[in-house]
């Protein structure tokens, strides 16, 4: 019997700061991830907490965690303008 490989999508995104910041990370849920890094609790992160309330503003899918690591790797390595620039395009964005 052959098992069924349900395919899990994983989401790296940005969320802007109410300071004007970019934030990047991974989530397999990002209406769950952005409940905590909007809310009191410690499951936001620590950059987040004082910058409230963030706004999704970019989003990206992939098959497996790995990937969107190596992405989100990528992307942090960006300069802000090239953030901005990736923002900007709309691409991410249903």
């Amino acid at each position: 019997m052959q098992k069924l490989q349900r395919e899990i999508n994983w989401y790296v995104y940005l969320v802007r700061c109410c300071d004007g910041s970019l934030y990047t990370g991974i989530a397999k849920s990002l209406q769950k991830r952005l409940l905590e890094h909007n809310s009191d609790n410690q499951l936001g992160a620590k950059y987040t907490r004082s910058r409230r309330p963030v706004k999704l503003v970019y989003q990206e899918s992939y098959a497996s965690r790995a990937l969107a690591m190596q992405r989100e790797a990528a992307i942090k390595r960006l300069s802000k303008p090239q953030k901005e620039q990736l923002v900007a395009s709309g691409d991410g964005i249903p």
